[in-house]
């Protein structure tokens, strides 16, 4: 292979005074300057407007009014692959802009149970189907006003107060952007603090959630996403009850500094947020683990040293765990559609100096909600995701009266 010559501003990398900026929280700036790249119109901009704080919205959670057996979506599919027991869904032969609401709304539900589904436009779908978290569509047409309805359905669009919008205007979108004008710097950032749930500091954090790759490498540039169901599910029962207790700070700080020590406009005031560690899924009724280390910074009213050591054994859960993750190798017109309220994700910087471009359209979900504001609102017991796909299945499940030793055979 012949090599490839790439020439680096000095800014590429956001180094001030000896300051390194991590790419996280400071949105890239750079440009290769390709005057014919095909997707130009929807490079990042970073426009000098402001917006109103965000209030709450009324959302309505689709998944609840799907048919539970997702008739109308299975007959539009040729065929659904899973990709990990916990997480990710494969569909082939469903295009994303044909969907009757019917279908949307089985969607919704599919995208709750299973974390995040991606669609080609050829599945086969079977019992074991109807427990996805991300769902995968490939060769998908949709365009982003296509895109931007759809998610609309879901929810009232997010405007996201720091990251780029295209140069065309569309607000409502936000961009991924990276090329060979800005190389990561690894000393700029940890893979574990990449892990994150968009913008969980919101009052009412995103929902059902797509992202359209554009351009994309042809090796690497993956998406990884785990599922807080799982993590959850892992856990000894003494320590779910008391996770289920306690609330943590999610915060827009971090973000909207970075994206001023880029100099960059903040389009809206950062804030910070308590949520429920552990949250419910309004439409599955399971219980999620609702922590990431992109946004959380403590737990409230215990503390620091006690806040410290469970959101790190969280954290190392979330990023360490592979029995609760599923990795997507985008190709282009790859769109996938993961739910922002029970799965973290993360991508991988592993493609410079190749370009990656791709398009996000982020409706918002209802304000979370514990176990404790769940069960009292609804009548209804909030359940551990593992056990009642057991229970369903008729598998009996003991927890263990003692540790044993094993090994594994690989």
């Amino acid at each position: 292979m012949t090599p490839v010559a790439v020439n680096v501003a000095p800014e590429a990398n956001l180094k001030t005074d000896g300051k390194v900026f991590n790419p996280f929280y400071s949105p890239s700036i750079g440009d290769d300057g390709d005057g014919t790249y095909q997707f130009a119109e929807y490079k990042p901009s970073f426009p000098k407007i402001s917006w109103e704080p965000l209030t709450e919205l009324e959302v309505t959670e689709r998944g609840l009014s799907a048919d539970p057996s997702k008739q109308n979506l299975v007959k539009a599919a040729q065929k659904v692959r899973h990709l990990t027991p916990a997480i990710g869904t494969e569909i082939l032969g469903v295009d994303l802009r044909q969907l009757s609401d019917a279908q949307k709304d089985e969607l919704a539900l599919l995208v709750a149970e299973r974390g995040v589904v991606c669609a080609w436009p050829v599945i086969l779908f079977t019992k074991e189907v109807i427990k996805a978290l991300l769902i995968v569509f490939r060769e998908q047409e949709i365009n982003i006003h296509e895109q931007l309805d759809l998610a609309r359905y879901f929810g009232p669009l997010h405007k996201h107060a720091t990251t780029p919008i295209p140069r065309n205007g569309l607000e409502e979108v936000h961009v991924v952007y990276n090329d060979s004008s800005r190389r990561p710097d690894p000393a700029a950032f940890s893979k574990l603090e990449l892990w994150h749930s968009d913008v969980s500091y919101e009052i009412q954090p995103p929902g059902v959630t797509s992202l359209k790759i554009l351009t994309g490498p042809e090796v690497g540039g993956d998406t990884l996403w785990t599922s807080g169901y799982a993590l959850y599910s892992s856990l000894s029962p003494g320590l779910q009850t008391y996770l289920e207790g306690l609330t943590a700070l999610h915060s827009a700080v971090a973000q909207a500094e970075g994206a001023r020590a880029a100099g960059l406009h903040v389009r809206r005031q950062e804030i910070e947020t308590v949520h429920p560690v552990v949250r419910v899924h309004p439409a599955t009724g399971w219980k999620s683990v609702y922590v990431n280390p992109g946004f959380t910074r403590r737990i409230i009213g215990v503390p620091k040293a006690e806040s410290d050591a469970i959101l790190t054994f969280l954290f190392h859960q979330i990023s360490n765990n592979p029995d609760h993750q599923v990795r997507f190798h985008w190709e282009p017109n790859s769109i996938a559609i993961w739910d922002n309220r029970v799965v973290t994700h993360s991508a991988t910087f592993d493609f410079w100096p190749a370009t990656r471009h791709a398009l996000r359209a982020t409706p918002h979900g209802e304000k979370p909600t514990s176990v404790a504001d769940y069960e009292k609102q609804t009548g209804k017991k909030a359940k551990d995701r593992q056990l009642d796909i057991c229970e369903q299945q008729g598998i009996k499940v003991e927890q263990p009266a003692a540790a044993k030793t094993r090994g594994y055979n690989d």
